[in-house]
């Protein structure tokens, strides 16, 4: 093999089951869940919490999707899925234990170009949904690309012990700070200094033993300096 089929095939896509990692903007979208059970009652608080403009479509509904539906979080369509549902819709999740429904559902979000996600189904899936670890702003998804969702829900687990409560207070923290050291240091290498240390290795190991207001107490001082 030659140099340049080395370096050809090193960086050449690995897999086509991989996926692609993006986080979605679903304010004000609209999203439809066909089925009515309790993942679909997960998933529905997911999408609300996002701000998607959530629509359920399901004979019978949980209690807490009942809770949503008389508070006007969600709209409730109380039937079966019939062809034509999807239209106009960003995404769409089919939570449904019917394998002939969720099929149907395939069928038109292909036709409509509509992302899809057929819970447990990933061959019927044009997304799937990542385990996610969040604290505040910080969200981490965590994906194992459906080889195995116990070991990602792991993963997650882990996470919470490493980036503890004290991080979320940090990053609402230097989200407020950012623009004041942007608009105070007007040397370009001092400002990107300042930038870096704001999530440099001293920080974090402060975070963690110390707690955020002795963080906090370092980016101060540091920036007075500045």
């Amino acid at each position: 093999m030659t140099g340049l089929q080395k370096r050809r095939r090193r960086h050449s896509p690995q897999s086509t089951d991989s996926y692609y990692p993006i986080y979605l903007d679903l304010k004000k979208k609209r999203c439809i869940i066909v089925g009515g059970g309790k993942i679909a009652e997960r998933k529905c608080l997911s999408l609300i919490k996002n701000g998607a403009d959530v629509t359920v479509i399901s004979p019978d509904i949980t209690k807490r999707l009942e809770y949503y539906r008389d508070r006007g979080k969600i709209k409730h369509i109380p039937r079966l899925y019939r062809k034509g549902d999807l239209k106009s819709s960003f995404l769409v999740i089919a939570a449904t234990d019917s394998e002939e429904i969720n099929r149907k559902i395939y069928a038109e979000a292909k036709d409509k170009n509509i992302l899809l996600n057929v819970v447990d189904n990933p061959e019927l899936c044009s997304f799937i949904v990542p385990s996610v670890f969040e604290q505040g702003d910080l969200k981490i998804a965590i994906s194992t690309c459906g080889s195995s969702p116990a070991f990602s829900k792991r993963i997650r687990k882990e996470l919470k012990a490493i980036y503890n409560p004290e991080f979320s207070r940090y990053l609402n923290f230097i989200k407020k700070i950012r623009d004041r050291i942007k608009s105070r240091i007007k040397n370009k290498e001092e400002r990107e200094d300042m930038l870096k240390y704001l999530a440099s290795r001293e920080i974090f190991d402060t975070l963690r033993k110390d707690g955020f207001e002795a963080a906090k107490k370092r980016i101060v001082k540091f920036f007075n300096r500045s």
